[in-house]
């Protein structure tokens, strides 16, 4: 397998106080057999001197700023390999990443192979979880029967993909306008329906926790109507990769959604003048999240407690006592030391029940 050639695409924009430790890592992978492409995407720090430091070690792609599927576009016109990582600037790899994910890549192929990545602070310390918590689910095998039914599938964050350039060049180009951000969930989406994914239950990289992509630095209402335009906009390319590949694709799958109920109930409450869905209720909310626990939601029924408690919570607390608890539901690292104590508790039942299914 070490034949298979790895391409390793750093994406960057704006990004250049975190961007070295992203190429660092990307040069310096254990297997031998990989290219290091950094796409700038019209970066307007000192990104670019930066990178001209690396000269020959890696491939450089500079261009206009397009957004990140322009971006993704780019890295892949360039890219030569049988594996594709998209590495945002901002996080890294460890040493052995590349070598972990080639060494249970099956011969015959998978789509994509993804991983936990662990999460570290705007100074690069770690936070003490990964994304996803170990022991919560990361997709495995045919996912379009879970992603059908629940609108989701558990998945790593960008950086803790690597996808078959077979299945990639099916889906690509990603279309720049409508996918200038989000163009990650569009990938996580569409690869499901071009092949099995492999799931890697430990951590090959770092995914860092900062600025606007923290969620515990300002819960507003406007990330969560973010979250829901995104969470809309997945749903119709469900529906359309559904209809080309001849599954039927549920009308109320939003509804199914346990996550994206989480969102709609949090934006509502947060700031209902805003709020992105007119015919949203307070009480139907309330009902659709409890629903989507217990129906389809992948947890346990002790998680499944706990989150039915959240909904009723947000739904009847007052504004100013739910905002909290918005908080640590969303913000892994705000959460009070009792709430990660029945988690730690809980995540090794899970993981001894998930290894005896299997």
């Amino acid at each position: 397998m070490n034949t298979l050639l790895v391409s390793i695409i750093v994406n960057n924009y704006n990004y250049a106080q975190y961007l070295c430790e992203a190429i660092d890592s990307a040069c310096a992978q254990s297997y031998d057999n990989t290219e290091v492409i950094v796409v700038d995407d019209g970066s307007t720090d000192n990104s670019l001197e930066l990178i001209a430091k690396y000269d020959d070690a890696i491939i450089i792609v500079s261009k206009e700023n397009g957004g990140q599927a322009s971006a993704f576009n780019a890295g892949f016109s360039a890219s030569r390999g049988d594996i594709i990582i998209f590495l945002d600037a901002d996080d890294y790899l460890l040493p052995n990443a590349v070598e972990r994910i080639v060494a249970v890549w099956p011969p015959d192929g998978v789509a994509k192979v993804h991983a936990l990545l662990n999460g570290i602070d705007a100074q690069g310390q770690f936070l003490g979880y990964t994304y996803p918590a170990r022991g919560e689910y990361l997709g495995n095998g045919h996912v379009v029967t879970q992603l059908l039914e629940r609108g989701v599938y558990g998945v790593a964050p960008t950086s803790g993909n690597a996808f078959s350039r077979g299945a990639l060049e099916k889906i690509f180009p990603i279309d720049e306008e409508q996918y200038r951000i989000s163009a990650d969930g569009y990938l996580a989406v569409t690869i499901a329906f071009y092949g099995d994914i492999l799931a890697l239950e430990e951590p090959i990289g770092a995914y860092r926790v900062h600025g606007s992509n923290n969620w515990g630095t300002s819960m507003e209402g406007r990330q969560f109507r973010a979250f829901i335009e995104h969470d809309i906009r997945k749903q119709k390319l469900i529906a359309e990769q559904a209809e080309n590949f001849g599954y039927n694709s549920p009308p109320d799958l939003m509804r199914r959604t346990n996550t994206h109920l989480r969102a709609r109930i949090a934006s509502l409450k947060l700031d209902p003048e805003s709020h992105p869905i007119e015919t949203d209720s307070l009480p139907r909310l309330i009902y659709d999240g409890v629903r989507s626990t217990w129906l389809y939601a992948e947890l346990t029924w002790q998680k499944r407690s706990i989150v039915t408690l959240w909904f009723f919570m947000v739904g009847l607390l007052p504004t100013s006592l739910a905002k909290p608890v918005i908080n640590w539901l969303f913000a892994q690292q705000n959460r009070p030391q009792s709430v990660e104590r029945l988690l730690s508790i809980l995540r090794p039942i899970i993981n001894q029940k998930r290894a005896k299914r299997a």
